[in-house]
């Protein structure tokens, strides 16, 4: 399970969404359950201000793995607060078998 920094030990349960490519947050995001998706969300939303903040703070040039997991476990959170927050399923509504074909991605 990846670590992440000490002042958000408490989302440890979902390190497991600190996953390093867009495809694998998509691919997670419609594997999961609803159910799974409202838990994520509920204990990483309210702590987006603090986790902004605190990595507002950290260079990104030499940047600790707990660090870059705290960064790709909140752009999980981006991937999956559509599907919570509009939708109430992880899939796109009427996209039929919809995937995310990333090219490049964005390096810390």
């Amino acid at each position: 399970m990846p670590e992440l920094p000490g002042p958000f030990a408490d989302l440890e349960p979902f390190a497991d969404w600190a996953l390093p490519s867009e495809r694998d947050r998509f691919a997670k995001r419609v594997e999961s359950s609803m159910d799974e998706l409202q838990a994520f969300y509920d204990a990483a939303f309210p702590r987006m201000a603090d986790a902004t903040e605190y990595l507002k703070s950290v260079q990104l040039t030499g940047m600790s793995e707990a660090d870059r997991n705290l960064l790709w476990l909140f752009c999980s959170l981006v991937t999956v607060s559509f599907p919570v927050e509009v939708w109430r399923q992880p899939r796109v509504p009427d996209a039929g078998a919809s995937s995310v074909d990333v090219v490049v991605e964005p390096v810390p």
